[in-house]
């Protein structure tokens, strides 16, 4: 009977060493998982900007999802969401919850706060190198390893909230070609920060179309697009470009940058709305009562001092500057049938 035990746990000593293999793989790729590290402004912040500096923490943002507010910019998912959504990802953690929820810290981080820039804007918030910075300090602490960074991607949002800051600030017409070239050589810098912190797939939107937005194309009643600001848009898109192919150039396959179309995804959607469900492509759907409100606005006792459309699941825009959950399903759809997207699973 003893050398019969003996001989079957010959026999399945193999098999017993296969299985551990196996289970020490499968945790090897657990702890190398695919992370997304977000930076940038309101187009893809998921909760970092602080209750009190936005609207959107007040009702009726969040409405559709996740059905209160939370942060985002949106009645519901924001542009990250999406992107996490397509490497099969939760949505990473904003910085600002990393401590209360660390089991989420495995699908990366998202470190972008709305109305931010590459440079300061009048947001009160930390500008996209700051945001970097913070990266790096975590990294620093050992909370992602080499392998976690390398087998991750960096979505970096670059909205346009430095061309609203400078034209804001008597920014001149016949200055603004060169403030762009400023602000697509400061994200190039910041592209190339992330790289030498060890992520290796890093993709930059391209600006929509700023001439598009509701706040843009009010005085049209929502009908026409302002062209000037949009040949502005394709000036820094352009310029991004150029950078961005130097960039995979000096790098020389070590890793990729990755631009995605946003300008065209915009316009595909707007001019073709029926094409991906949406019935108004440039009203927006929540506003204020009269133009000293916006979306989320109330009045003395808590009066709603907003209006919000029968049907936000078909119209592209929320407010006057961001797109509903509908709108980025849209978007996002359109992306799918390029190939820039495809590369983040590659």
């Amino acid at each position: 009977m003893d050398s019969q035990k003996l001989l079957f746990s010959f026999l399945c000593l193999p098999l017993l060493l296969i299985l551990l293999k196996g289970l020490e793989a499968e945790g090897h790729l657990q702890r190398e998982h695919k992370k997304l590290f977000v930076f940038g402004d309101s187009y893809v912040d998921s909760g970092n900007i602080r209750k009190g500096f936005a609207n959107s923490w007040k009702v009726p943002y969040g409405t559709t999802f996740p059905g209160k507010p939370v942060g985002r910019f949106s009645d519901g998912r924001v542009f990250s969401d999406y992107i996490a959504r397509y490497l099969g990802l939760k949505s990473p953690i904003p910085y600002r919850l990393r401590k209360l929820m660390p089991q989420h810290l495995k699908y990366g981080m998202n470190f972008a706060f709305g109305g931010t820039g590459v440079f300061d804007t009048f947001a009160k918030a930390p500008n996209m190198t700051t945001q970097i910075h913070l990266f790096q300090q975590l990294i620093q602490h050992k909370l992602y390893s080499p392998s976690d960074l390398t087998n991750s991607v960096a979505l970096v949002s670059v909205a346009g909230n430095d061309y609203t800051h400078f034209a804001a600030t008597n920014g001149s017409a016949q200055g603004f070609p060169s403030f762009i070239a400023s602000v697509v050589n400061q994200t190039a810098t910041n592209l190339l920060s992330i790289q030498k912190l060890g992520v290796k797939k890093i993709v930059v939107d391209g600006v929509q179309p700023l001439g598009c937005l509701p706040q843009s194309t009010t005085t049209s009643f929502f009908q026409q697009c302002n062209s000037t600001l949009n040949n502005l848009v394709v000036l820094h898109n352009n310029l991004l470009h150029q950078a961005v192919t130097k960039l995979n150039d000096k790098t020389k396959g070590q890793s990729t940058f990755i631009i995605l179309d946003l300008f065209n995804s915009f316009m595909s959607v707007l001019d073709n709305p029926s094409t991906y469900n949406i019935k108004d492509p440039r009203k927006p759907c929540c506003v204020g009562v009269s133009s000293e409100y916006k979306c989320g606005s109330v009045g003395e006792n808590n009066v709603q001092k907003y209006k919000v459309c029968d049907k936000p699941n078909t119209s592209f825009y929320w407010d006057l500057v961001h797109p509903s959950q509908a709108g980025w399903n849209a978007v996002y759809n359109k992306l799918q049938t390029t190939g820039a997207l495809q590369q983040l699973r590659n």
